[in-house]
């Protein structure tokens, strides 16, 4: 009885060192393979900085627009317009949606009077999730299915906070930021049938950093900023997926939204002409720009200002000094 004692604990003792041999085994395993990834990471961090520096010498080739139907919000004034112009002016097909039709209206009536592929005007109001799936359904029958979306309708207070009213809070978050979502739920299934597509969303400067007199509209353009980088990490997810996105961050552009422009160094940091900034976006979406500022250094600018303690970020905004007065 004592000897099966023994041989009890013998074996349960040869169990418990077992157990433990192989839970270092695990351990030593489990250490490996972080080290691993740790090696891979550097490895494709690396890679993707050569990449960088290559494609800096040797740029990619920018993809064509002509025979892609570009949709354009807001595509009866402004950024809007030149945007229309300019795509419909490289072969594309543009449809332009608007609240405003006489002005949609006259933007393509200039581009089917110089002779570009023929566009379309459509009145929508992009802020009514129901009013964006009915006319988008129209433009899929009469039209033919949206390969790129430029998500670039948005409106503008300029006043402070309190001073801002509940309607304009709203509308400025409806038109501005809940208007990308029904758009995009509209048109990017299609786009992932034909696994083909490219989304851009315009944001602003005020989506990088924060101005007096733009509390709502800072609100929503970083919520833009937000929003595309969280859709294309949705599309990465599928290695097969060819939908791009693009997200741009302008500079004041001289369209009439910014009311009373705030400009310290004038000749350094004049505002924006819309065909310049048409055209650098245009560029961004065909080299398949994830984000892009207009200027370009505005947000390496913005980048290396957040490394600084926030008193010295602050003296640099308050040297630079631009943004925009109340219109109150």
């Amino acid at each position: 009885m004592v000897e099966l004692h023994a041989n009890s604990k013998m074996a349960l003792n040869g169990t418990q060192q077992m157990s433990r041999n192989k839970s270092i085994g695990q351990q030593l395993l489990e250490v490996a393979q972080v080290l691993g990834d740790i090696v891979l990471l550097f490895l494709q961090m690396f890679y993707s900085l050569g990449e960088c520096v290559y494609r800096f010498i040797v740029p990619i080739q920018p993809k064509p627009v002509k025979g892609e139907i570009v949709l354009i919000t807001g595509a009866g004034h402004g950024m809007g317009k030149e945007l229309a112009l300019l795509y419909a002016s490289k072969g594309a097909k543009v449809v332009g949606w608007d609240v405003n039709m006489k002005n949609n209206e006259e933007t393509i009536s200039e581009i089917n009077h110089r002779g570009y592929p023929t566009a379309h005007a459509y009145h929508c109001d992009v802020s009514n999730r129901e009013n964006v799936f009915e006319v988008a359904k129209k433009v899929q029958q009469e039209v033919g299915d949206v390969t790129i979306l430029i998500n670039n309708a948005g409106i503008m207070p300029t006043h402070p906070i309190l001073t801002q009213t509940k309607d304009e809070i709203e509308r400025t978050f409806n038109v501005n930021v809940l208007a990308h979502c029904w758009t995009i739920q509209a048109f990017l299934p299609a786009m992932l049938k034909n696994n083909h597509g490219h989304i851009v969303a315009l944001s602003s400067c005020a989506g990088l950093f924060g101005l007096e007199n733009l509390v709502p509209y800072c609100g929503s353009k970083f919520a833009v900023h937000g929003m595309m980088e969280a859709l294309s990490e949705e599309l990465r997810m599928d290695p097969k997926c060819k939908i791009e996105t693009t997200c741009v961050f302008p500079y004041m552009v001289d369209t009439g939204l910014c009311k009373r422009p705030k400009v310290k160094f004038e000749k350094l940091m004049p505002l924006l002409k819309p065909r310049f900034a048409a055209k650098a976006i245009m560029r961004a979406q065909q080299m398949n720009k994830k984000l892009v500022s207009i200027p370009g250094y505005l947000m390496s600018l913005n980048n290396y200002v957040r490394l600084m303690p926030i008193r010295t970020a602050l003296y640099v905004k308050d040297f630079i000094n631009s943004g925009v007065e109340s219109d109150l």
